[in-house]
């Protein structure tokens, strides 16, 4: 069988970004130490098979590792993802590539609605001054520009946000090209344009804490206007463009005359184990965990550190003890035909049926944009939205 001589640089490039060397390289895709050697060697000693794990591995084609030139960071990424990937050096390939791949469902949008003669917003941002001196006037003025009801759920937020011509993905909770690894630090980003910006937020447990990721990357939107890139870790920072963004989407979720009508006494008179219950209401109707609701309560010094603390160490065990209990078994995907609307938002979907039905673009492509779903899939998904 043929052997194949790749680009040695082009390889070296792929272990640099990943921060891996070659004998982690070796193990992760099963190909001999030696092997990899000889192929960083410019030797043709690789399999098509072996080009083809390699090329999967770090999210390539396979053409890439052929390319006699040398690997140009500004042609492969945009200056968004340069600016997250500064921020903080994205190592996983899986989660460079779905970036990448996000970009791309971005261009493909513009492309449809370009062909249906529909115009793409370029006023998305407000036209008022948003101020970070004082982040309560500037979630208040927000709220309003959204047009949010008092009681509103994860789709009303996300449609409020997507209306206004930002572009929202959620990462599918399944294992595959659209999913932020459970592992990955990664909680969200958002990636600015002066057209059609991108919120993207990885699926959580509860739809509170998507929300609250998502008003956190508009707040990186409205009030930096930059990309930002992050870890589950910044949702819990009060420091610099972190603190204005946590502080942005607590005020904007739960503005000062939500907080009026809980009950703090009464509250403080219960255990911690009884909070979820005392708050169900609430966090309920305006989309918020009950973390969320006290640390507004703690800001506003209605409630002391020690009550937070002891309220998350008591869910942090209650947590362990699912885990402990929790099982591996495989879901059911019974409603694959709507994942397309969780992961790219109705507008995206609605360019789609739009470009099929004025004859655009064919069934095949249709299913294409749409996560590959099946032609049958494609026909459900048409009668579901």
């Amino acid at each position: 069988m043929e052997k194949i001589a790749l680009n040695p640089n082009r390889l070296q490039w792929c272990i640099d970004t990943a921060e891996i060397d070659l004998a982690d390289l070796s193990s992760r895709v099963s190909i001999a130490i030696t092997t990899l050697e000889q192929a960083m060697a410019s030797q043709e000693v690789l399999s098509v098979n072996q080009l083809e794990k390699l090329a999967n591995f770090f999210k390539r084609s396979l053409l890439f590792f052929l390319e006699p030139s040398e690997v140009q960071e500004q042609k492969i990424y945009s200056p968004q993802f340069r600016t997250i990937n500064n921020q903080k050096p994205i190592h996983s390939p899986k989660l460079r590539a779905l970036i990448e791949r996000i970009e791309k469902q971005r261009q493909i949008y513009i492309g449809l609605l370009e062909d249906l003669d529909e115009p793409v917003k370029s006023d998305w941002l407000p036209d008022f001054a948003l101020s970070t001196d004082n982040i309560k006037q500037a979630s208040n003025q927000v709220r309003q520009w959204l047009g949010l009801p008092d009681t509103v759920n994860f789709d009303d937020l996300r449609q409020a946000v997507e209306d206004k011509g930002i572009m929202v993905f959620v990462s599918n909770g399944y294992n595959g090209q659209w999913q932020i690894d459970k592992n990955e630090p990664v909680r969200g980003f958002s990636l600015f344009y002066d057209v059609l910006p991108i919120i993207v937020i990885k699926k959580q447990t509860s739809k509170g804490a998507q929300a609250f990721t998502l008003m956190h990357e508009l707040a990186h939107l409205l009030l930096h206007k930059e990309s930002v890139i992050d870890d589950e870790d910044d949702f819990y920072n009060y420091q610099g463009k972190e603190k204005d963004a946590n502080e942005f989407a607590g005020n904007l979720l739960m503005p000062d005359a939500f907080l009026s009508q809980i009950d703090v006494g009464k509250l403080l008179s219960l255990s911690v184990s009884e909070f979820d219950q005392n708050l169900a209401d609430f966090n309920s109707s305006w989309c918020v965990s009950v973390e969320a609701i006290l640390v507004r309560l703690l800001k506003s010094s209605q409630i002391t550190e020690q009550h937070y603390q002891d309220y998350k160490k008591f869910k942090n065990t209650q947590r362990e003890i699912e885990r402990t209990k929790k099982t591996d078994t495989k879901i059911p995907r019974s409603y694959r035909h709507r994942e397309p609307v969780n992961m790219f938002g109705r507008p995206f979907v609605y360019a789609v049926f739009d470009s099929l039905h004025n004859q655009k673009i064919t069934l095949a492509k249709a299913s294409t944009y749409l996560d590959n779903i099946k032609i049958s899939d494609v026909r459900q998904l048409e009668q579901y939205v």
